[in-house]
């Protein structure tokens, strides 16, 4: 079974700049699309970003992150990063990696989800 781990989160003041990285293990992550989502408290878990299994492969964003946060895979290490800057109060959540066989599709939907990592807690405050 494929584990992902993630890793980076942290405190940040805004207009801080975080990278969170997701590792696999157990498995090569060639084979799987790779999702960010992120779930603030009293709030559902949403998707940020997600890139394609392929190396420099296609990447979806959402609206609100748009121009701030960058996914990128490096498979030869099996960890997918997410570069965020300019990070905002509003970016604060429990940040998810996720992996699926399957495309994630633009919006990049949560359901069909095949793994998921424990989180890392982002805090941007000041």
């Amino acid at each position: 079974q494929l584990q992902l781990v993630e890793s980076g989160g942290g405190s940040v003041q805004p207009g801080g700049s975080l990278r969170l990285s997701c590792a696999a293990s157990r498995f090569t992550l060639d084979y799987y699309a790779i999702g960010w989502f992120r779930q603030a408290p009293g709030k559902e878990r949403e998707g940020v970003s997600c890139i394609s299994r392929s190396s420099g492969g296609s990447t979806n964003y959402a609206d609100s992150v748009k121009g701030r946060f960058t996914i990128s895979r490096d498979n030869a290490k099996n960890t997918v990063y997410l570069q965020m800057n300019s990070l905002k109060p509003e970016d604060t959540a429990v940040y998810f990696c996720a992996a699926r066989l399957t495309p994630f599709g633009t919006n990049c939907d949560l359901r069909g989800v095949d793994y998921w990592g424990q989180g890392t807690q982002v805090t941007v405050s000041s």
